[in-house]
């Protein structure tokens, strides 16, 4: 049941900014978990189902999703934006001004793309692993990764702010460079497996799609 928490714990992160900023307004009295759950309650579940075909859960890992609380109605306060953005607002001073609409905006864009971050390093690692158990080539579950990951990502900020590639590109400078270091205590098969799903990952979110926009402007 651990992996299932490496999943649902950052994904109740993603969900709450996405219920701030459905507001407007970034006004935490405002906020409803529980009708923006309803509201979005087919994308959650299209989500929930692709967590569980990647990462091949059983119903009692979905379980863990409903044991967290994240994905119910809950009162929404300072303290949830303020721990999910990585305690941004940890200053004395900072927390003078929790009530504040901008500052409450600033920690939910962090925390989208903190547990984003989060979220896909999970993802990744749960998948090399249900692939190495299963003795099947590891990148099978990328195009399947890129789905959820593009689910989630709207659930966080329907504006389109936050994008997979970008998260993907997030997640390979502030996790892979730690995973891969010749000190890490990660098995040689999760860094092998790592490996693979950066390449595979960068071929289908980013690739020489930069070099195609570059060309005109250089032209100019």
């Amino acid at each position: 049941m651990e992996r299932a928490r490496w999943i649902f714990g950052p994904l109740g992160g993603v969900v709450l900014a996405g219920a701030v900023n459905a507001t407007g307004t970034g006004l935490l009295a405002e906020v409803s978990m529980g009708e923006f759950l309803a509201r979005r309650r087919d994308d959650v579940e299209r989500l929930m189902d692709g967590i569980r075909s990647v990462c091949r859960f059983d119903d009692e890992a979905m379980a863990i999703a409903d044991e967290l609380g994240w994905f119910r109605d809950y009162e929404v306060t300072a303290p949830y934006p303020a721990l999910y953005s990585g305690n941004l607002a940890a200053d004395p001073e900072f927390l003078r001004r929790l009530d504040e609409p901008s500052v409450v905006r600033r920690m939910c864009r962090m925390a989208a793309d903190l547990q984003l971050t989060e979220f896909l390093g999970a993802l990744i690692g749960v998948v090399v692993r249900v692939e190495t158990e299963a003795e099947t080539d590891t990148g099978q579950g990328a195009a399947r990764i890129v789905d959820v990951l593009a689910l989630a990502c709207d659930l966080a900020d329907t504006s389109g702010g936050t994008t997979p590639a970008q998260v993907f590109r997030m997640w390979r400078v502030a996790q892979l460079p730690g995973i891969l270091d010749r000190r890490s205590p990660t098995p040689a098969y999760l860094k092998a497996g790592f490996r693979a799903y950066d390449e595979v990952l960068d071929a289908l979110l980013v690739g020489d799609a930069w070099r195609e926009t570059a060309r005109p402007a250089a032209g100019a």
